[in-house]
């Protein structure tokens, strides 16, 4: 699929993204991996490509077929026993499960140990998750997002402006918002730096050049902003792709596919929490009665 990047946290991790500057020679990427784990974790984009090497899928390069597998970690090092994570073999293992139909929600995959409303430390934040969504195009295609929310922030229903997941009350009852926390000048310990991150991936079969792809992930954030209070932080490494399949032709397909991937993105940050199951010391919206 051609594939776009936007980076827009300071605390980003990732694999393979200055490969996908309009600029320069490749133009397709054969997968994108999102992963917990911290940088740890970009090891898992090593078993996706070995995967792909092995079923003849890559770059021609003289004799072999290079896989382009461009990927983005998020940190959940602190959630359980931070010597377990992703590594070449799960990567592997994901990749040959991968297929069609649902993709499974909530506490799974890259959201698995993701957390979010973590201003004021992991004893007062709650579990994030992995979400999706898919919007039809009245002109035929779809976009779809999924997202991986580990914030520092909190987790806003963008609809009813309803915090759902975030910063908790010091007796861990009720949710106390993370702006809050800033404008009351608590938030700024610096032993929470780089402790977080959403990654994702919108996926279009509208037909998108890698300039046009790169300008839908730079719009698609726009989701992240409106579901995400604050984002973008210094101690975020908020990142998001954008790949097109080129099955559906449209008239402005950046305008129209940008604008609908900001939306998947936002409902799927919703979800993400909604479908979230509770850890030990981090409880789900659900749990809390704020979903």
């Amino acid at each position: 699929a051609v594939c776009g990047v936007d980076v827009r946290g300071g605390a980003p991790g990732t694999r393979e993204t200055d490969l996908l500057d309009p600029a320069n020679t490749v133009q397709q990427v054969h997968g994108v991996v999102l992963s917990g784990g911290s940088s740890f974790g970009l090891e898992s984009a090593t078993g996706v490509v070995r995967l792909l090497e092995e079923r003849g899928i890559g770059f021609p390069v003289g004799p072999a077929k290079v896989p382009i597998v461009p990927a983005a970690i998020l940190f959940d090092l602190a959630v359980g026993d931070w010597t377990i994570r992703p590594d070449a073999a799960a990567g592997y293992a994901a990749a040959r499960a991968a297929g069609e139909g649902p993709v499974a929600e909530g506490s799974v995959g890259a959201g698995a140990g993701a957390t979010v409303g973590k201003l004021l430390g992991a004893s007062r934040a709650m579990k994030g998750g992995l979400g999706t969504a898919a919007i039809r195009l009245p002109g035929g295609g779809t976009v779809a997002a999924l997202v991986a929310v580990n914030a520092v922030g909190d987790v806003v229903d963008p609809d009813t402006g309803r915090t759902l997941a975030g910063v908790r009350s010091e007796d861990g009852k009720k949710l106390v918002g993370a702006m809050n926390v800033l404008l009351g000048g608590q938030g700024t310990d610096a032993s929470q730096q780089g402790e977080n991150t959403s990654i994702g991936v919108v996926a279009t079969d509208v037909t998108l050049t890698q300039a046009e792809a790169t300008k839908v992930a730079r719009m698609a954030h726009d989701g992240l902003a409106r579901a995400i209070r604050p984002v973008h932080t210094p101690w975020d490494g908020d990142t998001l792709f954008a790949l097109s399949t080129g099955k559906v032709e449209l008239a402005q397909p950046a305008l129209l596919v940008g604008a609908v991937a900001a939306e998947a993105v936002a409902t799927a940050v919703v979800r993400a929490v909604r479908a979230a199951t509770g850890l030990p010391g981090f409880p789900s919206a659900t749990e809390l009665g704020s979903a």
